[in-house]
């Protein structure tokens, strides 16, 4: 197995390959984590939500986490990259029509009019790849037997 800590640049190229992510958040008290369709814009991660859900209520002006990853379990490689930042409502009318065009998938149905802001304050990343047998001495899959 090989493992890699990714540096910032190949972690916002990451983000920007995949159409869907979580944000963690606290949710009366709780920790809580939420797919979310979003997109990378003027240097920040956005996503829409519905106004009235707990989405929406937990993460505005707070410090939230927001991951996103990708693995593929027939070669057993993959990696995810977790932006940390704080969460703020878009009001800005010249960003929201810029932002009403990026192809920002809903995860749930219903109106998501609610556009929200991660700024990406810290971003960290890892990759790990599975090596074939014949390369190492201790594969990524056991060997039958």
């Amino acid at each position: 197995m090989r493992f890699e800590v990714l540096d910032r640049g190949e972690c916002l190229r990451l983000l920007g390959s995949v159409p869907i992510g979580r944000v963690v958040f606290s949710e009366h008290a709780l920790p809580a984590a939420q797919p979310v369709g979003f997109a990378l814009f003027d240097g920040a991660v956005v996503f829409r939500t519905a106004t009235d859900s707990g989405l929406s209520a937990g993460v505005r002006g707070t410090v939230v986490a927001f991951e996103a990853d990708e693995f593929d379990p027939v070669v057993g490689s993959g990696w995810s990259v977790l932006v940390v930042g704080t969460a703020s409502e878009v009001r800005d009318p010249e960003q929201l029509r810029l932002i009403s065009g990026l192809p920002l998938r809903c995860w749930v149905p219903g109106r998501q009019e609610h556009v929200i802001r991660v700024s990406i304050d810290r971003v960290t990343g890892r990759r790990v790849e599975c090596v074939p047998q014949n390369h190492l001495p201790h594969a990524c899959h056991p060997s039958p037997g």
